[in-house]
Protein backbone atom coordinates (compact mmCIF):
# COMPACT_ATOMS: atom_id res chain seq x y z
CA UNK A 1 0.00 0.00 0.00
CA UNK A 2 0.92 3.48 -0.76
CA UNK A 3 2.23 5.73 1.76
CA UNK A 4 2.19 8.76 -0.88
CA UNK A 5 -1.58 7.84 -1.65
CA UNK A 6 -3.01 7.37 2.00
CA UNK A 7 -1.69 11.05 2.93
CA UNK A 8 -3.20 12.33 -0.79
CA UNK A 9 -6.34 11.15 0.16
CA UNK A 10 -6.12 12.33 3.54
CA UNK A 11 -5.19 15.49 2.78
CA UNK A 12 -8.31 15.72 0.13
CA UNK A 13 -10.59 14.37 2.49
CA UNK A 14 -10.04 16.10 5.63
CA UNK A 15 -11.49 19.77 4.98
CA UNK A 16 -14.48 17.91 3.43
CA UNK A 17 -14.78 15.79 6.80
CA UNK A 18 -14.25 18.89 9.12
CA UNK A 19 -17.06 20.96 6.96
CA UNK A 20 -19.50 17.89 7.06
CA UNK A 21 -18.97 17.23 10.69
CA UNK A 22 -19.50 21.01 11.61
CA UNK A 23 -22.56 21.45 9.03
CA UNK A 24 -24.08 17.86 10.48
CA UNK A 25 -23.91 19.20 14.07
CA UNK A 26 -26.01 21.96 13.04
CA UNK A 27 -28.62 20.21 10.64
CA UNK A 28 -29.21 17.56 13.55
CA UNK A 29 -29.75 20.55 16.21
CA UNK A 30 -31.67 21.93 13.51
CA UNK A 31 -30.66 25.93 14.30
CA UNK A 32 -31.92 28.12 11.75
CA UNK A 33 -29.81 30.87 12.60
CA UNK A 34 -26.66 28.79 11.97
CA UNK A 35 -28.16 26.83 8.91
CA UNK A 36 -26.89 28.62 5.84
CA UNK A 37 -28.08 26.71 2.74
CA UNK A 38 -26.10 28.02 0.43
CA UNK A 39 -22.77 27.57 1.97
CA UNK A 40 -23.79 23.71 2.80
CA UNK A 41 -24.60 23.41 -0.84
CA UNK A 42 -20.95 24.78 -1.42
CA UNK A 43 -19.37 22.56 1.12
CA UNK A 44 -21.44 19.02 -0.90
CA UNK A 45 -20.54 20.32 -4.23
CA UNK A 46 -16.18 20.32 -2.58
CA UNK A 47 -17.14 16.77 -1.62
CA UNK A 48 -18.47 15.54 -5.34
CA UNK A 49 -15.33 17.35 -6.71
CA UNK A 50 -13.00 15.36 -4.34
CA UNK A 51 -14.62 12.46 -5.09
CA UNK A 52 -13.87 13.08 -8.80
CA UNK A 53 -10.24 13.72 -8.52
CA UNK A 54 -10.24 10.63 -6.29
CA UNK A 55 -11.14 7.91 -8.93
CA UNK A 56 -13.17 4.81 -9.79
CA UNK A 57 -13.29 3.98 -5.73
CA UNK A 58 -14.69 6.89 -4.54
CA UNK A 59 -16.90 8.23 -7.53
CA UNK A 60 -19.05 4.81 -6.15
CA UNK A 61 -18.31 5.68 -2.76
CA UNK A 62 -20.30 9.11 -3.51
CA UNK A 63 -22.87 7.15 -5.00
CA UNK A 64 -23.28 4.72 -2.33
CA UNK A 65 -23.46 7.75 0.11
CA UNK A 66 -25.70 10.01 -2.08
CA UNK A 67 -28.93 8.07 -0.33
CA UNK A 68 -27.84 7.42 3.19
CA UNK A 69 -29.84 9.68 5.05
CA UNK A 70 -28.01 8.84 8.79
CA UNK A 71 -25.28 9.59 7.10
CA UNK A 72 -25.43 13.16 5.53
CA UNK A 73 -27.51 16.50 5.75
CA UNK A 74 -30.04 17.28 3.23
CA UNK A 75 -28.27 19.02 0.78
CA UNK A 76 -25.33 16.85 1.12
CA UNK A 77 -27.44 14.28 -0.38
CA UNK A 78 -28.93 16.31 -3.14
CA UNK A 79 -25.41 17.38 -4.40
CA UNK A 80 -24.27 13.70 -4.38
CA UNK A 81 -27.29 12.60 -6.43
CA UNK A 82 -25.81 14.24 -9.57
CA UNK A 83 -22.94 12.12 -9.48
CA UNK A 84 -22.60 10.04 -12.62
CA UNK A 85 -20.56 6.73 -13.20
CA UNK A 86 -18.96 8.28 -15.88
CA UNK A 87 -14.97 8.13 -16.79
CA UNK A 88 -13.37 8.40 -19.72
CA UNK A 89 -12.51 5.22 -21.29
CA UNK A 90 -8.79 3.33 -21.10
CA UNK A 91 -7.30 3.13 -24.66
CA UNK A 92 -9.05 -0.07 -26.65
CA UNK A 93 -5.23 -1.24 -27.01
CA UNK A 94 -5.09 -2.23 -23.19
CA UNK A 95 -8.62 -3.48 -23.10
CA UNK A 96 -8.24 -5.86 -25.85
CA UNK A 97 -5.94 -8.42 -23.56
CA UNK A 98 -8.63 -8.77 -21.16
CA UNK A 99 -11.13 -9.62 -23.98
CA UNK A 100 -8.97 -12.11 -25.68
CA UNK A 101 -7.01 -13.99 -22.62
CA UNK A 102 -10.91 -15.10 -21.11
CA UNK A 103 -12.47 -15.31 -24.62
CA UNK A 104 -9.78 -16.33 -27.23
CA UNK A 105 -9.05 -13.73 -30.38
CA UNK A 106 -11.41 -11.40 -31.40
CA UNK A 107 -11.71 -11.98 -34.77
CA UNK A 108 -12.59 -15.43 -34.06
CA UNK A 109 -15.16 -14.93 -31.83
CA UNK A 110 -16.84 -11.78 -32.72
CA UNK A 111 -17.79 -10.59 -36.26
CA UNK A 112 -16.42 -7.17 -35.09
CA UNK A 113 -15.83 -4.86 -32.31
CA UNK A 114 -16.18 -1.00 -32.29
CA UNK A 115 -12.80 0.27 -30.84
CA UNK A 116 -14.87 3.55 -29.60
CA UNK A 117 -16.42 2.42 -26.17
CA UNK A 118 -20.05 3.81 -26.16
CA UNK A 119 -19.99 4.04 -22.03
CA UNK A 120 -17.41 4.57 -19.55
CA UNK A 121 -17.92 3.61 -15.98
CA UNK A 122 -15.32 3.47 -13.07
CA UNK A 123 -15.61 -0.14 -13.10
CA UNK A 124 -16.17 -1.02 -16.59
CA UNK A 125 -16.36 0.39 -19.86
CA UNK A 126 -18.80 -1.04 -22.80
CA UNK A 127 -18.18 -1.69 -26.64
CA UNK A 128 -20.84 -1.88 -29.60
CA UNK A 129 -19.95 -4.74 -32.08
CA UNK A 130 -21.74 -7.80 -33.79
CA UNK A 131 -21.96 -11.86 -33.32
CA UNK A 132 -23.88 -13.26 -36.70
CA UNK A 133 -25.26 -10.14 -37.98
CA UNK A 134 -27.05 -9.34 -34.60
CA UNK A 135 -26.00 -6.60 -32.91
CA UNK A 136 -24.01 -6.77 -29.47
CA UNK A 137 -22.42 -4.86 -26.41
CA UNK A 138 -19.55 -5.89 -25.02
CA UNK A 139 -18.94 -4.62 -21.01
CA UNK A 140 -15.20 -4.88 -20.24
CA UNK A 141 -13.55 -4.81 -16.85
CA UNK A 142 -11.04 -1.07 -16.57
CA UNK A 143 -7.52 -2.23 -17.46
CA UNK A 144 -6.06 -2.66 -13.84
CA UNK A 145 -8.99 -1.97 -11.61
CA UNK A 146 -8.60 -4.66 -8.90
CA UNK A 147 -5.44 -3.23 -7.99
CA UNK A 148 -6.97 0.18 -8.14
CA UNK A 149 -10.01 -0.71 -5.69
CA UNK A 150 -7.66 -3.24 -3.64
CA UNK A 151 -5.58 -0.41 -2.75
CA UNK A 152 -7.56 2.35 -2.04
CA UNK A 153 -9.99 0.08 -0.14
CA UNK A 154 -6.94 -0.43 2.46
CA UNK A 155 -6.42 3.62 2.22
CA UNK A 156 -10.19 4.18 3.19
CA UNK A 157 -10.03 1.07 6.15
CA UNK A 158 -6.58 2.63 7.11
CA UNK A 159 -8.13 6.02 7.61
CA UNK A 160 -11.44 5.55 8.51
CA UNK A 161 -10.52 5.05 12.43
CA UNK A 162 -8.88 8.83 11.71
CA UNK A 163 -11.33 10.30 10.27
CA UNK A 164 -14.49 9.04 12.87
CA UNK A 165 -12.36 10.94 15.56
CA UNK A 166 -13.57 14.49 13.71
CA UNK A 167 -17.12 12.99 13.60
CA UNK A 168 -20.06 12.76 16.10
CA UNK A 169 -20.01 9.53 18.13
CA UNK A 170 -23.62 8.63 16.68
CA UNK A 171 -22.10 8.89 13.25
CA UNK A 172 -19.78 6.46 13.76
CA UNK A 173 -22.10 3.48 14.32
CA UNK A 174 -23.78 4.11 10.86
CA UNK A 175 -20.41 4.74 8.91
CA UNK A 176 -18.65 2.00 10.22
CA UNK A 177 -21.24 -0.48 9.20
CA UNK A 178 -21.64 1.57 5.71
CA UNK A 179 -17.90 1.26 4.24
CA UNK A 180 -18.57 -2.59 5.30
CA UNK A 181 -21.45 -2.86 2.98
CA UNK A 182 -19.62 -0.75 0.34
CA UNK A 183 -16.59 -2.93 0.00
CA UNK A 184 -18.87 -6.18 -0.01
CA UNK A 185 -21.04 -4.35 -2.82
CA UNK A 186 -18.19 -3.02 -5.08
CA UNK A 187 -16.34 -6.78 -5.34
CA UNK A 188 -19.41 -8.14 -5.93
CA UNK A 189 -19.71 -5.55 -8.96
CA UNK A 190 -16.40 -6.26 -10.21
CA UNK A 191 -17.26 -10.00 -11.12
CA UNK A 192 -19.59 -9.93 -14.24
CA UNK A 193 -20.27 -13.38 -13.33
CA UNK A 194 -22.73 -11.93 -10.26
CA UNK A 195 -24.30 -9.52 -13.07
CA UNK A 196 -25.27 -11.96 -15.16
CA UNK A 197 -26.92 -14.41 -12.98
CA UNK A 198 -28.88 -11.08 -11.86
CA UNK A 199 -29.79 -10.06 -15.12
CA UNK A 200 -31.10 -13.65 -15.83
CA UNK A 201 -32.86 -13.55 -12.58
CA UNK A 202 -34.53 -10.42 -13.32
CA UNK A 203 -35.48 -11.47 -16.75
CA UNK A 204 -37.09 -14.45 -15.56
CA UNK A 205 -38.68 -12.61 -12.55
CA UNK A 206 -40.13 -10.23 -15.39
CA UNK A 207 -41.05 -12.32 -18.12
CA UNK A 208 -44.72 -11.71 -17.37
CA UNK A 209 -44.43 -7.75 -17.22
CA UNK A 210 -44.89 -6.12 -20.17
CA UNK A 211 -43.88 -3.08 -19.15
CA UNK A 212 -40.38 -3.65 -19.49
CA UNK A 213 -37.32 -5.19 -21.65
CA UNK A 214 -34.08 -6.98 -20.20
CA UNK A 215 -31.34 -7.96 -22.45
CA UNK A 216 -30.15 -11.72 -23.16
CA UNK A 217 -26.91 -12.64 -22.18
CA UNK A 218 -24.46 -15.06 -24.44
CA UNK A 219 -23.01 -17.26 -21.57
CA UNK A 220 -19.93 -18.62 -24.28
CA UNK A 221 -18.96 -15.01 -24.66
CA UNK A 222 -19.02 -14.18 -20.84
CA UNK A 223 -16.54 -14.52 -18.22
CA UNK A 224 -15.89 -12.73 -15.19
CA UNK A 225 -14.17 -9.85 -16.39
CA UNK A 226 -16.23 -9.45 -19.51
CA UNK A 227 -20.08 -10.38 -20.16
CA UNK A 228 -21.79 -9.87 -24.04
CA UNK A 229 -25.34 -8.73 -23.38
CA UNK A 230 -27.61 -8.13 -27.19
CA UNK A 231 -27.78 -4.74 -27.50
CA UNK A 232 -30.99 -2.77 -26.73
CA UNK A 233 -30.91 0.64 -28.14
CA UNK A 234 -34.07 3.07 -26.43
CA UNK A 235 -34.08 6.62 -25.79
CA UNK A 236 -32.77 7.86 -22.27
CA UNK A 237 -35.55 8.34 -19.60
CA UNK A 238 -34.83 11.66 -18.44
CA UNK A 239 -34.22 12.73 -22.48
CA UNK A 240 -37.86 14.77 -22.23
CA UNK A 241 -37.35 16.51 -26.12
CA UNK A 242 -36.89 12.72 -27.43
CA UNK A 243 -39.68 10.98 -25.36
CA UNK A 244 -42.18 14.36 -26.43
CA UNK A 245 -41.21 13.86 -30.23
CA UNK A 246 -41.65 9.73 -29.62
CA UNK A 247 -45.02 10.76 -28.70
CA UNK A 248 -44.38 9.00 -25.17
CA UNK A 249 -46.55 9.53 -22.12
CA UNK A 250 -44.71 10.69 -19.67
CA UNK A 251 -47.10 10.55 -17.14
CA UNK A 252 -47.96 7.09 -17.72
CA UNK A 253 -43.63 6.36 -18.01
CA UNK A 254 -43.71 7.25 -14.48
CA UNK A 255 -45.99 5.30 -13.22
CA UNK A 256 -44.86 2.34 -15.13
CA UNK A 257 -40.81 2.79 -13.89
CA UNK A 258 -42.43 3.07 -10.05
CA UNK A 259 -44.62 -0.20 -10.89
CA UNK A 260 -41.54 -2.41 -12.39
CA UNK A 261 -38.92 -1.28 -9.80
CA UNK A 262 -40.91 -1.69 -7.08
CA UNK A 263 -43.35 -5.17 -7.94
CA UNK A 264 -39.41 -6.21 -8.30
CA UNK A 265 -38.83 -4.84 -4.76
CA UNK A 266 -42.37 -6.32 -3.51
CA UNK A 267 -42.69 -9.58 -5.06
CA UNK A 268 -39.49 -10.92 -5.97
CA UNK A 269 -36.43 -12.04 -4.37
CA UNK A 270 -34.22 -9.69 -6.51
CA UNK A 271 -34.50 -5.99 -7.59
CA UNK A 272 -32.23 -3.96 -9.25
CA UNK A 273 -30.82 -1.10 -7.19
CA UNK A 274 -29.19 1.57 -9.39
CA UNK A 275 -31.80 2.70 -11.60
CA UNK A 276 -30.01 6.11 -12.44
CA UNK A 277 -30.97 7.77 -16.03
CA UNK A 278 -28.22 6.19 -17.57
CA UNK A 279 -29.44 2.31 -16.94
CA UNK A 280 -32.99 3.07 -17.95
CA UNK A 281 -34.20 3.59 -21.81
CA UNK A 282 -37.37 3.86 -23.62
CA UNK A 283 -38.68 1.65 -26.62
CA UNK A 284 -40.35 3.49 -29.25
CA UNK A 285 -43.36 1.70 -27.99
CA UNK A 286 -42.84 3.31 -24.30
CA UNK A 287 -41.58 0.09 -22.64
CA UNK A 288 -38.48 0.36 -20.46
CA UNK A 289 -35.03 -1.22 -20.75
CA UNK A 290 -32.85 -1.69 -18.11
CA UNK A 291 -29.08 -2.07 -18.09
CA UNK A 292 -26.26 -2.66 -15.71
CA UNK A 293 -27.24 -5.63 -13.09
CA UNK A 294 -24.60 -5.20 -11.24
CA UNK A 295 -25.65 -3.51 -7.93
CA UNK A 296 -28.60 -5.71 -6.96
CA UNK A 297 -30.99 -5.91 -3.21
CA UNK A 298 -31.64 -9.15 -1.95
CA UNK A 299 -34.29 -8.92 0.28
CA UNK A 300 -35.66 -12.80 2.31
CA UNK A 301 -39.32 -13.42 2.54
CA UNK A 302 -39.85 -12.06 6.09
CA UNK A 303 -38.31 -8.60 5.39
CA UNK A 304 -40.04 -8.29 1.96
CA UNK A 305 -43.64 -8.61 3.99
CA UNK A 306 -42.60 -6.26 6.48
CA UNK A 307 -42.26 -3.96 3.72
CA UNK A 308 -45.56 -4.71 2.67
CA UNK A 309 -47.03 -4.46 5.94
CA UNK A 310 -45.19 -0.85 6.06
CA UNK A 311 -46.98 -0.01 2.66
CA UNK A 312 -50.03 -1.30 3.14
CA UNK A 313 -50.33 0.98 6.44
CA UNK A 314 -48.97 3.79 4.42
CA UNK A 315 -52.35 2.84 1.44
CA UNK A 316 -54.69 2.56 4.70
CA UNK A 317 -53.83 5.75 6.33
CA UNK A 318 -52.32 3.99 9.78
CA UNK A 319 -49.06 5.93 11.38
CA UNK A 320 -49.30 4.10 13.97
CA UNK A 321 -48.97 0.78 12.11
CA UNK A 322 -46.02 2.09 9.40
CA UNK A 323 -44.07 3.16 13.40
CA UNK A 324 -44.71 -0.58 13.56
CA UNK A 325 -43.57 -1.87 10.34
CA UNK A 326 -40.40 0.18 10.54
CA UNK A 327 -39.67 -0.97 14.24
CA UNK A 328 -39.85 -4.64 13.07
CA UNK A 329 -37.48 -3.57 10.42
CA UNK A 330 -34.79 -2.16 12.56
CA UNK A 331 -35.52 0.95 10.64
CA UNK A 332 -36.05 2.75 14.03
CA UNK A 333 -33.13 3.28 17.05
CA UNK A 334 -33.86 2.53 20.43
CA UNK A 335 -35.09 5.25 22.23
CA UNK A 336 -37.30 7.06 19.48
CA UNK A 337 -39.42 9.50 19.74
CA UNK A 338 -43.10 7.55 19.09
CA UNK A 339 -45.12 10.92 19.01
CA UNK A 340 -42.75 12.78 17.00
CA UNK A 341 -42.30 10.10 14.11
CA UNK A 342 -46.06 8.85 13.77
CA UNK A 343 -46.91 13.36 13.60
CA UNK A 344 -44.35 13.31 10.47
CA UNK A 345 -45.60 10.17 9.26
CA UNK A 346 -49.20 11.23 9.61
CA UNK A 347 -47.99 14.63 7.57
CA UNK A 348 -46.51 12.33 4.73
CA UNK A 349 -49.41 10.14 4.38
CA UNK A 350 -51.53 13.35 4.12
CA UNK A 351 -49.62 14.51 1.32
CA UNK A 352 -49.43 11.11 -0.49
CA UNK A 353 -53.34 10.92 -0.45
CA UNK A 354 -53.16 14.32 -1.86
CA UNK A 355 -54.32 16.41 1.41
CA UNK A 356 -50.89 18.22 0.43
CA UNK A 357 -49.54 20.49 3.96
CA UNK A 358 -48.55 24.05 3.19
CA UNK A 359 -45.16 24.21 1.56
CA UNK A 360 -43.85 25.57 5.45
CA UNK A 361 -45.36 21.69 6.88
CA UNK A 362 -43.58 20.07 4.03
CA UNK A 363 -40.50 21.58 4.30
CA UNK A 364 -40.60 20.80 8.39
CA UNK A 365 -41.27 17.24 7.21
CA UNK A 366 -38.01 16.71 5.01
CA UNK A 367 -35.92 18.30 8.08
CA UNK A 368 -37.75 16.10 10.43
CA UNK A 369 -37.03 13.12 8.64
CA UNK A 370 -33.19 13.97 7.87
CA UNK A 371 -33.00 14.93 11.27
CA UNK A 372 -35.04 11.55 13.45
CA UNK A 373 -32.29 9.64 11.40
CA UNK A 374 -29.53 11.97 11.38
CA UNK A 375 -29.74 12.45 15.28
CA UNK A 376 -29.41 8.34 16.59
CA UNK A 377 -27.32 5.88 15.84
CA UNK A 378 -28.74 4.80 12.89
CA UNK A 379 -27.73 1.52 11.35
CA UNK A 380 -29.33 0.84 7.99
CA UNK A 381 -28.78 -2.95 6.92
CA UNK A 382 -27.58 -3.29 3.61
CA UNK A 383 -30.42 -4.19 1.87
CA UNK A 384 -32.47 -1.62 2.95
CA UNK A 385 -30.17 1.12 1.99
CA UNK A 386 -30.23 -0.86 -1.39
CA UNK A 387 -33.81 0.06 -1.25
CA UNK A 388 -34.03 3.26 -0.16
CA UNK A 389 -30.95 4.24 -2.53
CA UNK A 390 -33.26 2.39 -5.01
CA UNK A 391 -36.63 4.37 -4.54
CA UNK A 392 -34.23 7.77 -4.03
CA UNK A 393 -33.41 7.44 -7.66
CA UNK A 394 -36.58 6.62 -8.87
CA UNK A 395 -38.34 9.91 -7.27
CA UNK A 396 -35.51 11.81 -9.35
CA UNK A 397 -36.91 10.37 -12.41
CA UNK A 398 -40.11 11.56 -11.89
CA UNK A 399 -38.98 15.16 -11.11
CA UNK A 400 -37.30 15.40 -14.24
CA UNK A 401 -40.88 14.87 -15.70
CA UNK A 402 -42.81 17.09 -13.37
CA UNK A 403 -46.21 15.44 -14.12
CA UNK A 404 -49.13 14.07 -11.71
CA UNK A 405 -48.33 11.41 -10.10
CA UNK A 406 -49.75 10.06 -6.95
CA UNK A 407 -47.82 7.72 -5.75
CA UNK A 408 -49.72 5.86 -2.79
CA UNK A 409 -52.00 5.45 -6.07
CA UNK A 410 -49.47 3.42 -7.81
CA UNK A 411 -48.58 1.34 -4.71
CA UNK A 412 -52.27 0.73 -3.99
CA UNK A 413 -52.55 -0.60 -7.66
CA UNK A 414 -49.10 -2.61 -7.08
CA UNK A 415 -50.36 -4.31 -4.11
CA UNK A 416 -53.72 -5.33 -5.60
CA UNK A 417 -52.29 -6.12 -9.04
CA UNK A 418 -49.95 -8.72 -7.69
CA UNK A 419 -52.29 -10.02 -5.01
CA UNK A 420 -49.96 -9.19 -2.31
CA UNK A 421 -52.63 -7.83 0.34
CA UNK A 422 -54.53 -10.77 1.57
CA UNK A 423 -50.40 -12.70 2.54
CA UNK A 424 -49.47 -9.05 4.28
CA UNK A 425 -52.93 -9.30 6.43
CA UNK A 426 -51.85 -12.81 7.30
CA UNK A 427 -48.59 -11.79 8.36
CA UNK A 428 -50.03 -8.91 10.44
CA UNK A 429 -52.23 -11.59 12.09
CA UNK A 430 -49.26 -14.18 12.82
CA UNK A 431 -47.16 -11.31 14.28
CA UNK A 432 -50.47 -10.11 16.04
CA UNK A 433 -50.87 -13.64 17.69
CA UNK A 434 -47.45 -13.95 18.37
CA UNK A 435 -47.19 -10.81 20.34
CA UNK A 436 -50.55 -12.19 22.26
CA UNK A 437 -49.27 -15.67 22.54
CA UNK A 438 -45.58 -13.89 24.10
CA UNK A 439 -47.45 -11.83 26.27
CA UNK A 440 -50.10 -14.45 27.73
CA UNK A 441 -46.51 -16.42 28.21
CA UNK A 442 -44.96 -14.16 29.91
CA UNK A 443 -48.33 -13.50 32.52
CA UNK A 444 -48.04 -17.38 32.51
CA UNK A 445 -44.83 -17.24 34.03
CA UNK A 446 -45.61 -14.28 36.54
CA UNK A 447 -47.72 -16.29 38.08
CA UNK A 448 -45.62 -19.01 40.60
CA UNK A 449 -43.35 -15.37 41.30
CA UNK A 450 -46.62 -13.58 42.35
CA UNK A 451 -47.76 -16.50 44.55
CA UNK A 452 -43.87 -16.16 46.38
CA UNK A 453 -44.37 -13.11 46.41
CA UNK A 454 -47.72 -13.10 48.21
CA UNK A 455 -46.50 -15.73 50.55
CA UNK A 456 -43.87 -13.85 51.40
CA UNK A 457 -46.06 -10.69 52.17
CA UNK A 458 -48.50 -12.94 54.24
CA UNK A 459 -45.55 -14.54 56.17
CA UNK A 460 -44.00 -10.99 56.92
CA UNK A 461 -47.55 -9.36 57.62
CA UNK A 462 -47.67 -11.89 60.97
CA UNK A 463 -44.46 -11.26 61.62
CA UNK A 464 -44.96 -7.76 61.24
CA UNK A 465 -41.78 -7.04 59.45
CA UNK A 466 -41.32 -3.87 57.90
CA UNK A 467 -39.25 -5.24 55.68
CA UNK A 468 -42.61 -6.56 53.64
CA UNK A 469 -42.71 -2.60 52.55
CA UNK A 470 -40.05 -2.81 50.29
CA UNK A 471 -41.01 -6.83 48.74
CA UNK A 472 -44.34 -5.09 48.15
CA UNK A 473 -42.78 -2.31 46.36
CA UNK A 474 -41.05 -4.14 44.28
CA UNK A 475 -44.10 -6.66 43.35
CA UNK A 476 -45.89 -3.47 42.68
CA UNK A 477 -43.54 -1.98 40.22
CA UNK A 478 -42.54 -5.21 38.44
CA UNK A 479 -46.52 -5.81 38.22
CA UNK A 480 -46.92 -2.35 36.23
CA UNK A 481 -43.88 -2.59 33.97
CA UNK A 482 -45.06 -5.96 33.37
CA UNK A 483 -48.64 -4.47 32.42
CA UNK A 484 -47.06 -2.00 30.73
CA UNK A 485 -44.96 -4.46 27.95
CA UNK A 486 -48.15 -5.80 27.75
CA UNK A 487 -50.20 -3.51 27.03
CA UNK A 488 -47.63 -1.73 24.05
CA UNK A 489 -47.02 -4.88 22.60
CA UNK A 490 -50.71 -5.72 21.93
CA UNK A 491 -52.95 -2.83 22.23
CA UNK A 492 -55.57 -3.73 19.79
CA UNK A 493 -55.84 -7.01 21.39
CA UNK A 494 -58.43 -6.85 24.78
CA UNK A 495 -57.91 -9.70 26.71
CA UNK A 496 -54.38 -8.85 26.96
CA UNK A 497 -55.53 -5.21 27.96
CA UNK A 498 -57.58 -6.99 30.76
CA UNK A 499 -54.41 -9.11 31.59
CA UNK A 500 -52.85 -6.13 32.24
CA UNK A 501 -55.38 -4.07 34.11
CA UNK A 502 -55.74 -7.27 36.34
CA UNK A 503 -51.80 -7.29 37.38
CA UNK A 504 -52.09 -3.65 37.57
CA UNK A 505 -55.08 -3.97 40.56
CA UNK A 506 -53.65 -7.07 42.18
CA UNK A 507 -50.42 -5.12 42.22
CA UNK A 508 -51.96 -1.90 43.72
CA UNK A 509 -54.30 -3.85 45.91
CA UNK A 510 -51.13 -6.00 47.90
CA UNK A 511 -49.16 -2.88 48.10
CA UNK A 512 -52.35 -0.98 49.92
CA UNK A 513 -53.14 -4.33 52.34
CA UNK A 514 -48.96 -4.00 53.27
Amino acid sequence: MSTTRTIQILIKLLPSIIALRRDRKKWVNQDKKEIDLEQFRNNAKKVLDTFISLGPVYIKLGQWLSSRADILPQPYLEELSKLQDSVPSAPFEKVKPIIEKDLGPINEKFDSIDPNSISGASLGQVYRGTISGQQIVVKVKRPGIEKVVSEDLKVLKKILPLALRFVDPNLRYSAKAMLSQFIETIHEEMDYTNESANLKKIKHDMEQNHRVVVPSVYDDLSSKNVLTMEYLPGIKVTNVQALNEKGIDREKLVIDVHKVFFTMLLKHSIFHADPHPGNISVTDDGKLILYDYGMVGRINNETRFKLIRLYLALVEKNPPRVVNAMADLRMLTPGYNRTVIEKGIELSIRAMHGNKPDEMEVQSLMELANQTMSKFPFILPKNLALYMRMASIIEGIYKTHNVDFKFVKVLKNILEEENLIPRAYIEELKISFDNFSKSVDYAIRLGPEMKRLMDEAEVYMKKGKPMVLISGSIFASATFVGSTILFQTNETLGIVGMISSGLIMIGSALFRKL
